[in-house]
C-alpha cells in the first residue's frame, strides 16, 4: 500500500489481549499443522527496508517502533508491514527491545491517565491520589511511571517479589496484594482515580474508597463492562466505572518513545526469547505473572 512501510523485525512483543493468549490461540500453538509465525503480535521495533510511494517521513535504514493491526498483526516474523501513521522513529538511546515494549501497553496507560482521568503529565495539575493495580505488569509499570510525571500520589499493588521494583518506578506506596492484610490495606486511603490493570476485583470493592467524583478506569473490561458503566452512571451519578478501549495515535506513541529517550520512561523486560522458541514466550505470557514485558527476538 502507498502509505505503508516494510521493515525487518528486531524485537517484538507477544500480544493477545494485553499479552494473554485466547483459547483459540492456545489450540493453534499446539497444532502441528500451523506454523509458529502465525502467532499474533502488534508491537514491534525494527529497521525500514522500503516504503510506499506516499510515505513522507521514513526511508530505508531508519530505525522505528510500530504498532500493527490489533486484529491480525503479524509481528512475530522476520518482516512486517506497518502503517506510516502508527510508526515512529526510534532514537539510538532506545533499544529495539525497549521500544517494542511500548505500543499497546504504553499507549493504554497513557490513554487511561491523560484522557480518561485527565492527568497532565507536565505536572501542572492539582495533586490527586491514584491507585494502580497490577503495577508490575505490562500496562501497570508504564502507568506508575507516567502517573508520577503528573502531580499524583501513587499507591500500587503487586506481588511481594516486585515491591522494590515498583517502588523504583516511583510509586509512593506499594501493597502486596497476596497477603491477607495487603488485600485490604489499600482501602485506608481515598482515591480520586483507580487505574485497574487486572481482573477479578468488583466495582463494589473500589466504590467506597473513591472520592466524590472518583473513577475506576478498567483497561481489561469484560463484555459486561458497558452494562456496568451505564448502570453505575445511574446508580452513582458522581462516581464512574469507565471501561476503555485503546485508540492508538501515532503522536502519543512518538511522545512515549521520546520520554524513553529522555530517561523519563523505561520498559521493564521480564524475559527475552528467540523467535524459534516462541512457545516459551507464549507459555510465560499465558501464565499471567510476567514482570513488565516479554520480548521475542530473531
Amino acid at each position: 500500500m502507498t502509505r505503508e512501510i516494510l521493515a525487518t523485525v528486531r524485537s517484538a512483543v507477544r500480544t493477545g489481549r494485553f499479552g494473554r493468549g485466547s483459547d483459540e490461540e492456545r489450540k493453534r500453538l499446539r497444532s502441528p499443522d500451523v506454523g509458529k509465525l502465525t502467532l499474533r503480535s502488534t508491537d514491534v521495533a525494527g529497521e525500514v527496508l522500503g516504503v510506499g510511494s506516499d510515505v513522507k517521513n521514513f526511508k530505508a535504514g531508519d530505525k522505528v517502533v510500530a504498532m500493527l493491526s490489533q486484529i491480525n498483526g503479524g509481528g512475530l516474523a522476520e518482516f512486517e508491514v506497518a502503517k506510516e501513521s502508527l510508526t515512529v522513529a526510534r532514537p539510538q538511546e532506545v533499544s529495539a527491545a525497549e521500544g517494542a515494549g511500548i505500543p499497546i501497553a504504553g499507549l493504554t496507560a497513557h490513554q487511561a491517565l491523560t484522557e480518561a482521568v485527565g492527568i497532565k503529565l507536565d505536572g501542572s495539575g492539582e495533586q490527586t491520589n491514584i491507585l494502580i493495580t497490577a503495577a508490575s505488569g505490562g500496562v501497570g509499570h508504564y502507568a506508575v511511571q507516567l502517573a508520577k510525571l503528573g502531580n499524583t500520589h501513587v499507591t500500587a499493588t503487586c506481588g511481594a517479589r516486585n515491591i522494590e521494583l515498583v517502588k523504583s518506578l516511583g510509586a509512593d506506596e506499594v501493597v502486596d496484594y497476596t497477603t491477607p492484610d495487603g488485600a485490604t490495606c489499600w482501602i485506608w486511603l481515598e482515591y480520586s482515580n483507580v487505574i485497574h490493570c487486572t481482573t477479578g476485583i468488583p466495582w463494589s470493592t473500589f466504590e467506597p474508597n473513591l472520592s466524590e467524583y472518583g473513577k475506576v478506569i478498567d483497561i481489561t473490561p469484560p463484555i459486561t463492562a458497558m452494562f456496568s458503566y451505564y448502570l453505575n452512571k445511574v446508580t452513582f451519578p458522581k462516581k464512574q466505572l469507565v471501561p476503555i478501549h485503546l485508540k492508538a495515535k501515532g503522536e502519543n506513541l512518538d511522545y512515549l518513545v521520546k520520554l524513553m529517550k529522555q530517561g523519563k520512561l523505561k520498559t521493564v523486560i521480564d524475559s527475552k526469547h528467540f523467535l524459534s522458541n516462541v512457545e516459551d514466550a507464549w507459555a510465560k505470557s499465558i501464565d499471567g505473572h510476567a514482570t513488565g514485558k516479554i520480548i521475542v527476538e530473531p
